[in-house]
């Protein structure tokens, strides 16, 4: 049995919303780049060389890359050794996220009610998904969300008999919808299986794997690949200017399902899909 004071946590869950703001995942940055450096569109070359100039200058100024802050969603896998003590631990990720956008100087962005829409100053409460695991560690992941990208994903229950063809082509046909609105290029998450809000979760844990990472099973890692070609060629391109970079990457993450049900979800990500970890031991 391991010891994790809920001090220690709101000190690193802190830390991760400043840096997740501030720091684009070196995987962004490369495929930011390396779609610079494919893109056959004078304007989309431009858009792109402007958004590296964008986050360069964020990490060169100490300030945040984009100006939503974003809602901070937090991934925890938790040991089951781990004993948390001097607090709760959701208490402990929610001081964690208010000293972090409060002392980070972060847009403050949450509104206690969602017909009220009083702002609750400080950012929290987070949304927290918690996975008990084996070991003895605490695993943190913060991934601000902004409304943008937020607002452009969406969610369909699928007859198990619709087949591939069909929902790639929903896919494809919801990233058009989008447009530009999610600010592309853009990281497209996908759940796939579980019930209708598990396929929700798994859409947007995707976004925070590694981009150029593919799906382990090599069905999925296919399908990942035909559908950023699919989505590339719609021509919408960076910022919606028009271009070969509609998405850096396409992730699917799968769950069991009911026989009768096939959900399928999209959330969507935008061109600085923001996400920091650590582990506590």
């Amino acid at each position: 049995m391991r010891e994790i004071h809920a001090s220690d946590i709101t000190a690193a869950v802190k830390a991760l919303c400043i840096r997740a703001n501030k720091e684009l995942p070196r995987d962004i940055q490369q495929a930011l780049h390396t779609a610079c450096g494919r893109e056959t569109h004078p304007l989309g070359q431009q858009v792109l060389s402007d958004l590296i100039g964008n986050y360069m200058l964020a990490g060169k100024e100490d300030i945040p890359i984009c100006q939503d802050t974003g809602l901070a969603v937090i991934f925890l896998e938790l040991g089951q050794e781990v004993h948390i003590t001097g607090g709760s631990l959701y208490d402990a990720v929610n001081e964690g996220v208010r000293q972090g956008y409060l002392e980070g100087y972060l847009r403050l962005s949450v509104v206690s009610d969602p017909l009220r829409r009083v702002n609750t100053q400080d950012n929290t409460p987070a949304i927290i998904h918690t996975q008990i695991v084996p070991g003895d560690s605490l695993h943190i992941t913060v991934a601000p969300k902004g409304a943008g990208s937020e607002n452009m994903s969406t969610i369909r229950m699928f007859n198990p008999s619709a087949g591939v063809d069909a929902i790639c082509a929903w896919i494809v046909d919801w990233v058009k919808t989008a447009g530009s609105n999610p600010c592309p290029p853009v990281i497209v998450g996908i759940g796939m299986g579980g019930s209708f809000e598990k396929c929700a979760q798994l859409a947007k844990k995707a976004l925070c794997r590694p981009v150029g990472q593919s799906h382990p099973d090599a069905l999925y890692a296919e399908l990942e690949s035909r559908l950023l070609g699919e989505i590339n060629a719609t021509g919408i391109g960076p910022q919606g200017f028009g271009g070969d970079t509609t998405a850096l990457g396409v992730h699917i993450e799968t769950f069991a399902a009911h026989i009768a049900s096939l959900p399928v979800a999209v959330n969507m990500g935008c061109h600085v899909t923001r996400h920091a970890s650590v582990t506590l031991k």
